[in-house]
């Protein structure tokens, strides 16, 4: 039963459905309505605009569309040219029903017919469609830009598990958008087991939510409350740790690499006791702790080592022919494995050495490129929280100190919801490793313990990856990319949902995007960006889509699962002193009403006493808040 025969004074008539295709409507302005601003009791509504919303009643439903074109383009066509139908038309896609008692649901169940009424939808409408279910599950992000009044909700069960991703050119408030949602989350009186991980790149995140979050740095200022950051080394798969540790390996190399550690592993002794699985249950895969320095020393010994017998005969150890330490000549140099200092061997040529004849090792010929690489990297400071990882190193006995279960517990445990992991000390030859280990540590973890009462399951966990495009490159091979797709594949049914934030969804892995659920979508310039983001997005609404390169700051179109409709919501910031390190640095600083400027710095200061040598600790100490200055080990030079 359609509303045909409304008065033509409802102030909510627009016009007629005049055209029907699939879920696109065209719908013809009759000649009474006014474009512009129109008054429905009391309250001013827009009235042609992009992105405004329609409501239809149809028989004991209304059904509601977006406007997605106004004007003539609007109109119905018939073939290639456009019929002379004037210009008062609106292109509208539906996109769900409700109304009349019944609550707002995606979807359409039926069509309307040509002749059915067109209404503006109010703001009672509004506040009906944008109504949270059971309000418990959502979370308010801001309000509705064309209706302030009303808070725009994200139904945080479908923003976890089904993904999302926040994009925006830089400027657009990504950073504050993260922030203030992230910060509603970790809220105790609403969510007291709120589990958060943010891969923080840059170092922004570290005062963005105060007594709510962990910060793990390479460097930690204790003074600031930061902690070490530890990835155990034994915590990856052999794979990973190849790639990192290595210049590579094949063939026999590999093999012999590989049957090493999963050796060591069957006698390690993780918090010091033996791990109680039986020698055939335990791979190179198995996350047991075995000590990376030992196998790098026993590979040294193995290629580089002499021998008194032959290379067909048994070269056992009593057979090596070590170097004597000339200062006394009864002490062969055995090295130090933990020290990453090597064991000296005979030369040999000549062909004897005191009458003993000296033979090369049998593992001599083979590429041993790999073992230089290691050593390097086990002598290189900037991976001490790899192959160094605090109380989770390993002794030459395999044992630990502590075990993976007290990592775990730092990172998603504890009281406090939010875990930053600050990677902005991290080299960027390992950074796609490193980001593609943590991302399956937490994967793997959380997917066998799906079921014990930490797991995934009984408490979901959200992984925010800052700067994604960075790391998860279009099409791209890279560890990181493949651990992220596995996540946005799966994740769903564990309980681990991802959150990408960029500035650049065009170079960002198309599988991993398309399994994004919710889109935040904020000002986005780039034509190539926005056309990624209406190829992701699971609503028909290219239209609305057109306005993202005039979205103001702050301001964001939130399509996809976490929202009833597609919104366009003004974003509430967090308050001052919740804010990430992301703003821009003012070359003019603005004054305050007594005229005088708000902070220090810019253009318009005068030069004076520069001190560059505090920037250089910083530099070199990668001290980025200035408490290393005062340490500072350069002196200033003297004032002539």
């Amino acid at each position: 039963m359609s509303n045909r025969n409304s008065k033509p004074t409802d102030p909510t008539r627009l016009g007629t459905v005049e055209d029907v295709s699939g879920p696109s409507v065209r719908i013809k302005l009759e000649d009474g309505t006014e474009t512009g601003l129109v008054f429905v009791r009391g309250e001013g509504y827009r009235v042609g605009q992009v992105g405004s919303f329609i409501r239809i009643p149809a028989g004991y439903s209304d059904l509601y569309g977006i406007v997605s074109q106004v004007g003539a383009g609007a109109a119905p066509t018939v073939g290639e040219s456009v019929q002379n139908f004037g210009n008062r038309w609106l292109r509208v896609e539906l996109v769900g029903e409700g109304g009349r008692g019944r609550k707002f649901e995606r979807g359409i169940s039926q069509y309307p017919t040509i002749g059915d009424l067109a209404h503006v939808v109010t703001e009672s409408d509004l506040a009906a469609i944008y109504a949270p279910g059971e309000k418990r599950s959502y979370v308010s992000i801001g309000q509705i830009a064309s209706a302030e009044s009303i808070p725009a909700y994200l139904d945080l069960n479908k923003l976890v598990t089904r993904h999302s991703a926040v994009v925006g050119s830089t400027g657009a408030g990504k950073s504050t958008t993260v922030a203030s949602l992230l910060n509603s989350l970790a809220e105790p009186a609403s969510f007291p087991g709120t589990r958060i991980v943010l891969l923080d790149l840059h170092g922004e995140y570290a005062t963005a939510f105060g007594p709510h979050a962990r910060i793990f740095r390479v460097n930690p200022a204790e003074e600031r409350g930061e902690k070490p950051l530890h990835v155990p080394f034994w915590a990856l798969t052999s794979e990973e740790l190849i790639s990192v540790a290595t210049s590579g390996l094949s063939g026999a190399t590999l093999a012999q690499f590989i049957e090493s550690i999963a050796g060591m592993k069957r006698l390690s002794k993780p918090s010091g006791t033996a791990s109680g699985l039986a020698a055939h249950d335990v791979t190179a895969d198995t996350p047991l702790p075995f000590c990376i320095h030992k196998l790098w020393h026993d590979l040294h010994t193995l290629h580089y080592a002499t021998h008194n017998v032959a290379p067909s005969a048994n070269q056992s150890e009593i057979t090596r022919a070590y170097e004597l330490d000339s200062a006394n000549s009864n002490n062969p140099i055995k090295g130090d494995a933990i020290a990453v200092q090597r064991p000296r061997f005979r030369a040999t040529t000549p062909a004897e050495i005191g009458g003993v004849r000296i033979y090369k090792s049998a593992a001599a010929d083979l590429p041993r490129s790999h073992i230089d690489t290691m050593e390097a990297k086990l002598r290189d400071k900037r991976l001490s929280f790899l192959f160094n990882p605090g109380p989770w190193s390993v002794k030459e006995d395999g044992s630990t100190t502590k075990d993976l279960d007290a990592l775990l517990q730092e990172w998603i445990g504890g009281e406090k919801p939010i875990t930053v992991l600050d990677l902005s000390g991290i080299p960027p030859s390992v950074l796609d490793d490193l980001v593609g280990a943590v991302l399956r540590i937490l994967f793997d973890a959380l997917f066998w313990g799906r079921n014990v009462d930490v797991g995934g399951r009984h408490r979901p966990l959200l992984v925010v990856l800052e700067e994604a495009h960075t790391y998860l490159p279009n099409e791209g091979k890279g560890r990181a990319a493949a651990a992220a797709r596995r996540i946005a594949k799966e994740g769903r049914k564990y309980g681990v949902g991802l959150m990408l934030v960029s500035q650049r969804p065009s170079e960002i892995d198309h599988t991993i995007l398309s399994q994004c659920g919710t889109m935040i979508a904020m000002r986005l310039t780039n034509e190539k960006d926005r056309s990624q983001i209406k190829a992701c997005a699971s609503d028909n609404l290219e239209g609305l889509f057109s306005m993202l390169s005039i979205l103001r700051t702050g301001e964001a179109l939130i399509v996809g699962e976490a929202v009833g409709l597609p919104m366009r919501a003004l974003i509430t910031p967090p308050p001052k002193g919740r804010r990430p390190n992301s703003g821009d640095p003012m070359v003019v600083v603005p004054l305050d009403d007594k005229g005088t400027p708000i902070q220090a710095g810019g253009w318009k200061d005068k030069v004076s006493d520069e001190d560059y040598a505090t920037l250089v600790t910083c530099w070199r100490t990668q001290d980025v808040g200035g408490v290393a200055s005062a340490k500072s080990p350069t002196p200033k030079p003297k004032k002539k």
